[in-house]
């Protein structure tokens, strides 16, 4: 293990440390989530895409200016040829060394069976699966194009592997809202994770959001009712706030982008697969680190981070609101969910 010691933190105009980046490495699918993408998504050309050497190289800039954290997310990160090599190299280049505290992903779970066993062998100790319903039929609706049971055989061979695994369920009003409850006893009942994410304002989708808007205020203040909820101090990097739930002994994550929103500590920038950096999910702002390291190369990159660091804005404007247009036009998995 070495000690890492970052060359120059890369510190926010308001003073915030960014110590967490999200790496989108593929803008594709093999679901197509309502709310996270149309139905008839056109996806980049392969020649748009960073090549993983290069993803190596970005990512190994953020190490040294202090980035403790690395999220690997899509689109759906296992649907990339050969995706494990790129694992491997950062788990080799960067876990090994101590110079990362974790190196993790966010997946669907499709391609998870036949891939958790390696995940764990390289280092990997956690994961977060996307899971809004135990209903198949509902599932496939909402995914368009999923199977429930492919996901379910994915988290439990992730559980097998002994990955931690952490749930994401978006609250959607009238879709799966009576779904909560049941999901947080049958999570905790398997040894999960539950985070509940407010559905949030991105990209153009085939239905008005403020119809499907459902407040985790509201949520919280229903599970209160049955739980004793217990707010406790874990942070994972991430924006979910999180309480235990005494009688079951598990924890529940909520992500409240609209009803609470968590900018004053964001941690975080997002890498997305064609080099561009967004220093906030929900502002337009961006960073070309494909240009910089292509015509700069690891000076360019660099100078292209502090440049990011002055550009960080002290928060979003998430709004929904009927008949609104969505705060930015581009769907979540444009940026990496």
């Amino acid at each position: 293990m070495t000690n890492h010691v970052p060359q120059r933190p890369l510190v926010d105009s308001f003073g915030r440390h960014v110590t967490y980046l999200r790496v989108s490495v593929t803008d594709r699918c093999d679901f197509r989530c309502t709310y996270c993408m149309g139905e008839d998504m056109v996806f980049l050309p392969k020649s748009e895409v960073l090549s993983f050497e290069e993803i190596q190289e970005v990512i190994g800039a953020f190490v040294r200016r202090g980035v403790r954290k690395v999220r690997l997310t899509g689109g759906e990160p296992l649907v990339r040829r050969d995706i494990i090599k790129l694992i491997e190299a950062l788990s080799e280049s960067h876990l090994a060394q101590g110079e990362l505290d974790e190196l993790t992903l966010t997946t669907n779970g499709s391609q998870l069976a036949q891939h958790a066993g390696r995940l764990a062998e390289l280092g990997i100790r956690r994961v977060n699966v996307s899971l809004d319903t135990l209903d198949g039929e509902k599932f496939a609706a909402i995914t368009r194009r999923g199977r429930l049971p492919q996901v379910l055989d994915g988290i439990y061979a992730a559980r097998d592997a002994g990955l931690s695994v952490k749930l994401n369920m978006v609250a959607i009003k009238s879709v799966n809202e009576d779904e909560i409850l049941p999901m947080l006893e049958w999570a905790h009942s398997e040894g999960f994770e539950l985070t509940l994410i407010e559905e949030m304002p991105l990209g153009d989708v085939a239905f008005e959001r403020a119809d499907t808007h459902l407040s985790l205020r509201t949520v919280r203040d229903r599970l209160a009712e049955r739980f004793t909820l217990t707010p406790i101090a874990k942070r994972t990097g991430g924006p979910a706030r999180y309480m235990r739930v005494e009688q079951t002994g598990g924890t529940i994550g909520f992500i409240t982008p609209l009803s609470h929103n968590f900018c004053e500590s964001c941690n975080r920038v997002r890498l997305t697969c064609t080099g561009q950096l967004y220093m906030c999910l929900g502002q337009d702002d961006r960073v070309d680190l494909r240009a910089a390291l292509r015509e700069g190369g690891p000076d360019g990159l660099d100078a292209a981070l502090d440049r990011a660091m002055i550009l960080k804005p002290k928060g979003h404007d998430f709004v929904i609101e009927r008949r609104s247009a969505p705060a930015v036009g581009r769907h979540m998995s444009v940026t990496g969910g």
